[in-house]
């Protein structure tokens, strides 16, 4: 295998310790962005390796996917923002941090067909986040959607829309009654908030349809638990419960998936649904690089680290977010880990860059303590619910602190300034429901018109 040196040079021929950083999603955007900032010229150097050049802001999808945001303005290009890393766009195959070695592919290796790169680090952030987590239900590969992506997310919005043209021109009963079915599994932040958006969204949609009634829509939420939304408490979960049934959301507690082969969901409770849409967000699991290191891994596959973020009996390596197990000091609980989620990979990110700097520099390293403030979340527009150091809140405050601090948390001036600018103009002007479905093969006309001779604009 080839090693890749990178365009600064080998940091080791060099003597300037090169520092990894895999993944550039919260925590490795994060991290890079403050270690550039921190560390003096020459001092270091900084590699990120993502499949993607962007960061997606996560919390902003089901707004993306209702309309309410551009979906380009809920991603931060990693080039302009980490001006002074180099920016790998590929992907960590395997880690061997005994060798101190990370095995990459990249769109070069894939069009050249060349074996894989190696580039040796001499620091290792392991940041790769999480996938999603699916089950071996039948059908669900073929016909499950999934939210976790901006793609997915703008796919999901198109295929809503084009649900509603579906229904709106066929005389089948039976085609019209599973495209105006819509089924969610999970009542996590991910499901709850895309359903509201997107049923808000198919809601208002809907007058613009001569045949289709907002009535006509069906919308199912599928949770195994006998409660959605537990990070903004039990009172908080069950007045979401109570907002979306009063939306006619049919929210089914304490039940599972068994099937959708055929384009039929099959309940544990008995039911049979026929429909064109099932979305899975049914929870995540650790990146399958985890599973090709030599790194110690704890709870649930993830890696196992002390409190200043080091990767437990390891030199030279740290890890956060998603795919690590973190120990949490404002607990009360000795083996409590913190919760995968972005209030953590936001501070552990900054604390992350720090102890690297110090340790660089041989100063003490600082342990990650942050005690959990609280969680809000958006059931659409103008409706959400949230619990933020012990205080409730619902309706319109909920949702407006919602869309506050997440604005807050968004990377970049410029992305606060145009979603800002984009939610002023929605309050001014009607919601957009054009589906751009055929933005997903967008080469399908230019085919037709190769193999047929036909003109793209003939009738």
């Amino acid at each position: 295998m080839a090693a890749l040196k990178g365009p600064s040079g080998a940091a080791e021929e060099s003597g300037i310790p090169r520092i990894l950083v895999v993944g550039g999603g919260y925590v490795g955007m994060y991290t890079a962005l403050r270690l550039q900032r921190r560390l003096k010229h020459g001092e270091a150097e900084i590699v990120v390796v993502e499949p993607q050049p962007y960061m997606t802001y996560q919390p902003f999808l089901p707004e993306a996917a209702a309309g309410s945001i551009s979906p380009r303005h809920v991603v931060v290009p990693l080039r302009r923002v980490l001006d002074r890393c180099t920016l790998v766009i590929g992907e960590a195959r395997r880690i061997d941090h005994g060798k101190r070695v990370a095995t990459l592919t990249t769109l070069a290796t894939e069009e050249e067909g060349s074996l894989a790169l190696e580039l040796p680090y001499d620091h290792l952030v392991l940041a790769p986040g999480s996938v999603s987590r699916t089950l071996p239900i039948p059908g669900l590969a073929e016909h499950g959607i999934g939210f976790k992506t901006v793609e997915e997310a703008i796919g999901l919005r198109n295929h809503v829309l084009e649900q509603l043209d579906i229904a709106s021109s066929t005389r089948d009963v039976e085609v019209r009654d599973a495209a105006l079915t819509f089924v969610f599994v999970g009542g996590g932040y991910a499901g709850v908030e895309a359903l509201g958006e997107l049923e808000d969204m198919a809601r208002y949609a809907v007058r613009y349809y001569h045949n289709v009634e907002a009535d006509d829509l069906r919308w199912i939420l599928v949770e195994a638990t006998d409660r959605i939304l537990p990070e903004v408490g039990e009172e908080m979960g069950r007045y979401a419960v109570r907002e979306l049934r009063g939306r006619n959301v049919d929210i089914r507690l304490n039940t599972r998936l068994e099937s959708c082969e055929n384009r039929v969901a099959v309940l544990d409770d008995g039911s049979r649904v026929p429909t064109r849409t099932l979305v899975w967000t049914a929870g995540v699991k650790p990146h399958p690089v985890l599973s090709r290191t030599d790194l110690p891994l704890g709870g649930r596959g993830r890696i196992a680290c002390t409190a200043d973020l080091r990767i437990a009996g390891t030199e030279g390596a740290w890890a956060a977010g998603d795919a690590a197990a973190v120990p949490d000091l404002t607990s009360g609980d000795p083996g409590a880990v913190c919760a995968p989620n972005a209030q953590h990979a936001l501070r552990q990110a900054r604390v992350l860059a720090d102890n690297i700097v110090a340790s660089l520099r041989g100063e003490p390293l600082t342990d990650y303590r942050h005690a959990y403030a609280g969680s809000v979340a958006s059931l659409g527009l103008h409706k959400g619910v949230a619990q933020v150091y012990g205080r409730k809140l619902k309706g319109y405050p909920a949702w407006f602190m919602h869309r506050a601090y997440h604005l807050s948390r968004m990377p970049t001036f410029n992305r606060k300034a145009r979603i800002l600018a984009e939610w002023v103009l929605s309050g001014l002007f009607k919601r957009e429901i054009v589906s751009l479905g055929s933005l997903e093969n967008p080469r399908a006309e230019f085919e037709l018109a190769a193999e047929t001779g036909r003109k793209p604009d003939a009738p």
